[in-house]
């Protein structure tokens, strides 16, 4: 397995390129801005692109698919508590002022349970409400594909729209869960390891509460 990512878009989120090394076989996940830069990455790879896995609708998660799909119309994977998320979002862009192009309609649901495969590989759909209510992470090959959950040192906003600090404390407790030689590719900032968050990530080691609060 080969994981490739940029670091695309105003917000410096991270979208990945996951490749089964075996059968050439790859999955984007949250492609959210620079559709060129994530193409070319894709076109580096030498891999066949099969669908785009998606672990929320926000605009900077899902900003490049429609280029993307332009050039490759693979099917988009979404855990369908997100789709309020994800069909708003043009409006957030505008009152932003970026540029966005709304994508089309996702194909295919994500739940709770689910294995998402692409080529030999198989990873554990794990539902983590609180970012957004249909976020989701990738699990499996000793990686966590985590989007906005947990961060090096940090974990993703709870006070945007349809947000849940009670369900982002649950959902943190379950990636502390994981086990602890777990790496989390997070939708921003630097990948990191579930021990190295549960020794020194304030929210994970009991020092602050989700909505901020030190004990």
């Amino acid at each position: 397995m080969k994981i490739l990512s940029r670091t695309v878009g105003p917000f410096q989120e991270n979208s990945y390129l996951v490749v089964d090394e075996e059968t050439g076989d790859a999955v984007m996940i949250d492609p959210g801005a620079d559709a060129e830069r994530l193409l070319e990455m894709l076109d580096e790879s030498g891999a066949t692109l099969r669908a785009i896995w998606l672990t929320h609708g926000h605009l900077d998660h899902i900003g490049a698919i429609s280029a993307i799909r332009r050039r490759h119309p693979v099917p988009v994977h979404l855990h369908p508590l997100d789709r309020p998320v994800y069909d708003a979002q043009s409006f957030f862009a505008q009152s932003y002022g970026l540029p966005f192009e709304q994508p089309d309609a996702p194909d295919v649901e994500l739940r709770h349970g689910d294995v998402a495969r692409v080529g030999n590989l198989s990873f554990d759909v794990i539902h983590t409400p609180g970012h957004s209510p249909g976020h989701v992470i990738f699990n499996g090959h000793g990686v966590s594909l985590g989007g906005d959950v947990l961060f090096a040192g940090s974990i993703g906003r709870t006070d945007l729209p349809l947000a849940n600090p009670t369900h982002m404390a649950r959902s943190l407790q379950t990636m502390s869960a994981l086990p602890p030689a777990t790496v989390v590719y997070p939708g921003h900032g630097a990948r990191t390891t579930v021990d190295a968050e549960r020794r020194t990530n304030p929210f994970l080691n009991g020092t602050v509460n989700v909505k901020g609060d030190t004990d």
